[in-house]
């Protein structure tokens, strides 16, 4: 004979029969005002990347992004590192609490632009949503041709020269980049399948050398810059589970003209999942993929933000005996934080670092780009008013 259900047992049961009946009204409402949701699994999953047709955005693809990151000097010897990043996400499966966000846009627009001015020591960001509603930015993202834009914001690729314009503040930033090596093709089969865990993967490629050349004005005066960069590419349908909670990744371009991508993904703990990986790149373009065994990353020193209270690692050891690499990473300025909360909703830390270290017997220097992500907590529990007033955000640390 069963136990006779207590008040709180059958308060238990009342809140959730609420819930139930509040979340089966707002599907309702989606469906009839902008359409049922989709699976966005269409079997294309993990399929091998497909070059040019995969620089193009994708209208089942969940999540997309387009990354770029380098390092530059003006004419008259400013240097600098430079963030700019676009993102593309289908809102079909995704709520805030109880209440579908594909009612506010299906798909979403995000863009992310940042400079370390490493001459001064100082970051600037910006960042940028839309839905192209009718207080938005416009913004696109073509199937047909790469070509993407969020306001004055836009990447785009013409005669194999990828082209890019930011503007933040009192600044406008153009730049032109031509990959000097073949494109990379991430994933242990080399075929463009990043697997994030067991049957979770983006299709995820890399131009891991691109010479750039630019022009930035900065409160109304001109400054020319060459330089170089990098460009990574995901995109896909996945799931994150438990062993996706955050990431350190690391792009490094070293002076004997290699190259070497690696990341680790990271569990609620800490601790490295077994589906970290990277790629290496030798000076004539040929890659070979790196598994979680093959490198090791140990930080050296942390920083903690006095703004949100973060606590990021800040300096690294990267090693791969594979290749003979014991590197040094050393962050330019140890502030590079973005609070994006209002557009992509999460706080991270990416930014502009040198290098050194051993590749063999030889001494060798470098630039990377680092991206810490899930040390802030914040998007565990994020602010709906706060999403949807933030629009369009410019800071300056």
């Amino acid at each position: 004979m069963s136990e006779p259900k207590t008040f709180e047992d059958n308060f238990q049961e009342f809140v959730k029969s609420i819930e139930k009946n509040t979340a089966s009204f707002f599907e309702g409402v989606a469906d009839t005002f902008v359409g049922k949701a989709e699976s966005l699994r269409d079997g294309t999953e993990f399929e091998p990347v497909e070059l040019p047709r995969d620089l193009a955005a994708h209208k089942n693809s969940q999540t997309e992004w387009w990354y770029y990151t380098g390092h530059g000097k003006t004419d008259s010897g400013k240097e600098f590192g430079f963030e700019l990043v676009f993102f593309k996400r289908r809102t079909d499966e995704d709520k805030f609490s109880l209440v579908p966000l594909r009612l506010f846009g299906n798909p979403l627009y995000f863009a992310h632009f940042a400079l370390t001015d490493v001459t001064e020591k100082k970051f600037r960001y910006a960042h940028r949503k839309s839905a192209n509603g009718i207080f938005d930015l416009p913004a696109s993202a073509s199937e047909k041709h790469f070509h993407l834009r969020l306001g004055d914001w836009s990447l785009r690729e013409s005669h194999g020269t990828h082209i890019l314009r930011a503007t933040a503040n009192n600044i406008v930033w153009e730049a032109n980049l031509k990959p000097t090596k073949p494109p990379v093709l991430n994933g242990k089969e080399k075929l463009g399948v990043s697997y994030k865990d067991e049957g979770q993967a983006s299709r995820y490629f890399s131009y891991t050398r691109m010479e750039m050349e630019g022009d930035m004005i900065i409160n109304g005066e001109p400054e020319h810059f060459t330089g170089s960069a990098w460009m990574d590419r995901e995109f896909g349908t996945w799931t994150p589970t438990e062993r996706q909670k955050g990431w350190d990744w690391f792009s490094i371009q070293l002076d004997n003209n290699c190259e070497i991508m690696c990341y680790q993904l990271r569990d609620s703990e800490g601790n490295p999942s077994p589906f970290s990986s990277g790629t290496y790149v030798n000076e004539n373009g040929d890659f070979e993929p790196l598994s979680n065994k093959d490198f090791k990353i140990e930080p050296t020193g942390f920083w903690k933000s006095a703004k949100t209270n973060a606590t990021y690692p800040s300096g690294w050891k990267v090693k791969c005996e594979r290749f003979g690499l014991d590197l040094t990473v050393t962050p330019v300025i140890e502030d590079q934080e973005l609070d994006t909360r209002g557009t992509t909703m999460i706080v991270y830390w990416e930014g502009a670092c040198e290098v050194q270290g051993k590749a063999g017997e030889f001494d060798v220097g470098g630039r990377a780009y680092v991206e810490l992500v899930g040390y802030d907590r914040s998007h565990d529990q994020p602010n709906l008013a706060y999403f949807l007033m933030g629009n369009q955000f410019e800071f300056v640390s």
